[in-house]
């Protein structure tokens, strides 16, 4: 059981001295000069460092990353539904006429002597981070204050998953550990369980069935189908395992991709998709009926010929998100009536690979090997809109999430994002927004370290 005031916990840090600045700048067109590298990277690294979805791009290192100013480039690079990303776009500006005024700025710049930020995930108010060290740190919103950390004798958190008062979290020796949350009194988290267990995993080996019961690469991706109560895990081995949450048992092995997969996303209705190194994205429907193999493939996507590092979805499933090591947001669109995906566009402003992505109402946030955060917004034409580029970081971007209202409340159109980099600095934004009839200007608070 991981105490909230353990005696273990590693000392608070002082945090940075910041400096608050104040920017005004106008959303702009699209600006051609923006648009990232067509290349795709080279996909060969030791797969000792493939769960750092940022290594197998072979960008360089974070160190040699510098935060260049904000470049606005509002629209979205919008082709027919029917059109395939690998096609060549035909991005029209004339199209992008909303008038908006936004604001952001960083409400907290934390560092913690845990080395990079690899993951994050949020559930009932509390968030949790994961580092290259043997710590997840747990916040409190809405203060983001600090409450307390889960401790291991495992190091690298690369995935997390929370569900159901049960937290999941996958290391860099390919294993799965599972926490109880509690609420008696004050917020505790009791150990259940190390996946695969170990008794388990020794009679595999010595079956030589290991392949079903664990993975032979680092993890990359956690998944929770909640109605079916199961979680997904995903490697750079190339299969996805499903795992039974109610005895952790694991009953499916999927090899699911012809390259490394680096990310993986569950819908509502219990569809799978599954993103790779492969340049594609697919599609994965349950069918209890198929025996000892229920998951079938659907379709795959395309994605303009560039690896996959990143999915996300809407909260209606209508909508999937995929962020290239091209620097482009791919989407495709759900069919009301078909239930097929077709494809619908690109976000382009990235100059590097896109590493998070994460979605809540109609806002799409993406975080990139070039040290920043895009916040989109989706319109009710489908068009999107750059609202905001959060500049801060000094490293690449690993994880991302957000979430509605500021404070607690949700009296204004806006989300808050939490940013965590490979600078090892966990990062807190407001972004709001408000619509007027004439184009005015965007101010931008934000505090750079000193």
């Amino acid at each position: 059981m991981a105490s909230m005031d353990s005696p273990n916990s590693p000392p608070n840090c002082s945090s940075f001295a910041i400096r608050e600045t104040t920017h005004h700048k106008k959303m702009a067109s699209l600006d051609p000069s923006n648009s990232p590298p067509n290349h795709s990277f080279a996909l060969r690294d030791a797969t000792a460092q493939c769960f750092l979805r940022s290594l197998s791009t072979k960008e360089a290192s974070f160190n040699g990353f510098h935060c260049s100013p904000p470049r606005y480039s509002t629209p979205s690079l919008h082709t027919s539904p029917l059109s395939s990303p690998l096609r060549t776009f035909n991005p029209n500006p004339s199209n992008h006429t909303i008038n908006l005024d936004a604001s952001y700025k960083c409400l907290s710049s934390v560092l913690k002597k845990d080395g990079q930020i690899l993951s994050i995930a949020i559930s009932n108010g509390i968030i949790y981070t994961g580092s290259d060290t043997n710590l997840i740190r747990i916040w409190k919103l809405p203060e983001f204050s600090e409450c307390g950390v889960l401790k291991t004798k495992a190091s690298t958190v690369v995935a997390l998953a929370v569900s159901h008062e049960r937290v999941f979290a996958a290391y860099g020796d390919t294993k799965i550990r599972v926490w109880r949350r509690t609420w008696d009194g004050a917020l505790k988290h009791i150990k259940l369980a190390t996946i695969p267990r170990i008794s388990g995993y020794v009679r595999s080996y010595i079956s030589s069935k290991d392949k079903m019961t664990r993975h032979m690469g680092p993890i990359t991706s956690l998944a929770i189908n909640i109605s079916d109560n199961i979680l997904y895990s995903a490697s750079v081995d190339k299969t996805v395992k499903v795992w039974r949450i109610s005895d952790l048992k694991c009953i499916e092995n999927i090899p699911a991709h012809s390259e490394p997969i680096n990310a993986i996303v569950v819908a509502d209705d219990g569809i799978l998709y599954t993103a790779s190194d492969d340049a594609t994205i697919r599609v994965w429907r349950r069918n209890f009926c198929r025996g000892e193999w229920p998951h079938s493939l659907m379709v795959t996507l395309p994605a303009k010929c560039s690896p996959v590092k990143t999915l996300t979805l809407t909260a209606d499933g209508g909508v999937l998100y995929g962020g290239c090591t091209d620097g482009y947001v791919h989407y495709w669109l759900k069919g009301w009536a078909s239930g097929q995906l077709q494809y619908g566009g690109a976000l382009q402003g990235h100059t590097h690979a896109v590493m998070c992505l994460a979605s809540v109402s109609n806002y799409v946030i993406s975080g990139s090997a070039d040290s920043s955060s895009r916040v989109w917004s989706r319109e009710h034409d489908g068009q999107h809109v750059c609202l905001a580029v959060l500049v801060g970081h000094r490293g690449p971007i690993r994880c991302v999430t957000a979430f509605l209202g500021h404070a607690g409340e949700e009296v204004e159109d806006g989300c808050t994002i939490c940013t965590g980099s490979l600078d090892g600095v966990l990062k807190v934004w407001r972004v709001s927004r408000t619509k007027r009839g004439s184009g005015g200007f965007v101010k931008n608070d934000y505090f750079e370290l000193d």
